[in-house]
C-alpha cells in the first residue's frame, strides 16, 4: 500500500504532506506508517517508516525534528540536525533547502507554514498547551527573522482531533475563557459538566490574529478516521497499551 499524502492547495508550490497511517511497515495496533520513536513499536520498523514518509515527499531530503513537549518553543534548523538527538521545541523554521520539516502528531494540530517568496518554511506541533502558551505566534516571529513577511506566509491545517471527538471538562473550558472571553465560540455544549472543543478553528483563529491571511483547515478528524490516521484519544478510549503517531512534512526543493 502507498503512503498517503494529503495536500494543501495553500501549499501547492512548496514540497509537503500530511501523511496518515497508510503504506507504513508496522502491525498491531501500530499498524502503518508509525513513525513515533517514543512508541514501543520496533525502532528499525519506525525508522523505515520515518524514511518512506520523506521518500513520499521529497525524496533524498534530510528529515529534521524536534523532541516535543508541548511547548511554545521554536527551533531554527539548518542542514545538520541530528536525527537522533533532536534539539527541544514544538516548531522549527528555515529557509535551507533539502530540509524537511518534520512535526508528529495523534490528535494535537499540525500547521504547515510558507512564504514562498522569501524561501522560508516552518512546521508547528499546536496541541491545545502549545497553542495557548504562543507557539503558532513565535513560529511566525521566527519566519520574519529569516526574512518572511506575515502577509505572505500562507498555512495549512492538518488532520488533528475534531470538535464532535473532543470532549472537555469545565476545568478546560474555563482556562481557554479567562484568558479571552471570545474563546467561548470554539466549544459546544457536550455532556453534563462537558463541552466539545474546537481546536482546528482555534487554532485557524490564532493564525488570522497573528496576520496570516490565507489558512486551509483540511477538516480531518483523526479520532474517528481509525483506518486512516493514529489517535491518542482513540488508542485510550480502546484500552490500547499504545499508540502511534502520524508525520507532517514540508522542505524547499533544492
Amino acid at each position: 500500500m502507498a503512503v498517503e499524502v494529503i495536500q494543501s492547495g495553500v501549499l501547492r508550490s512548496v514540497a509537503h504532506g500530511f501523511l496518515g497511517r497508510k503504506g507504513g511497515a508496522s502491525t498491531g495496533i501500530y499498524a502503518g506508517l508509525n513513525v513515533g520513536l517514543g512508541s514501543e513499536d520496533a525502532r528499525e520498523t519506525v525508522i523505515e517508516n520515518r524514511r518512506r514518509a520523506v521518500h513520499s515527499v521529497l525524496p533524498g531530503a534530510m528529515l529534521a525534528r524536534v523532541h516535543q513537549f508541548h511547548s511554545p518553543d521554536v527551533v531554527q534548523v539548518g542542514n545538520d540536525v541530528s536525527e537522533d538527538d533532536p534539539p527541544r521545541g514544538d516548531a522549527m523554521v528555515t529557509n535551507q533547502p533539502n530540509v524537511l520539516l518534520g512535526i508528529v502528531t495523534a490528535d494535537c494540530v499540525p500547521v504547515l507554514f510558507a512564504d514562498v517568496e522569501a524561501n522560508v518554511i516552518g512546521a508547528a506541533h499546536a496541541g491545545w498547551k502549545g497553542a495557548i502558551s504562543g507557539v503558532l505566534e513565535n513560529t511566525i516571529g521566527a519566519m520574519e527573522k529569516l526574512g518572511a513577511d506575515v502577509g505572505r506566509i500562507g498555512c495549512a491545517i492538518g488532520p488533528c482531533i475534531s470538535q464532535k471527538s473532543y470532549e472537555v471538562d469545565v476545568g478546560f473550558f474555563r482556562n481557554f475563557v479567562e484568558q479571552s472571553a471570545p474563546n467561548e465560540r470554539f466549544f459546544a455544549d457536550g455532556k453534563a459538566g462537558h463541552y466539545q472543543f474546537d481546536i482546528e478553528g482555534y487554532v485557524a483563529s490564532l493564525l488570522a490574529s497573528a496576520g496570516i491571511k490565507t489558512v486551509e483547515c483540511l477538516g480531518e478528524d483523526t479520532y474517528s478516521q481509525p483506518d486512516r490516521f493514529f489517535s491518542y484519544r482513540r488508542s485510550c478510549h480502546l484500552g490500547e497499551p499504545g499508540y502511534g503517531r502520524q508525520l507532517s512534512l514540508i522542505g524547499l526543493r533544492p
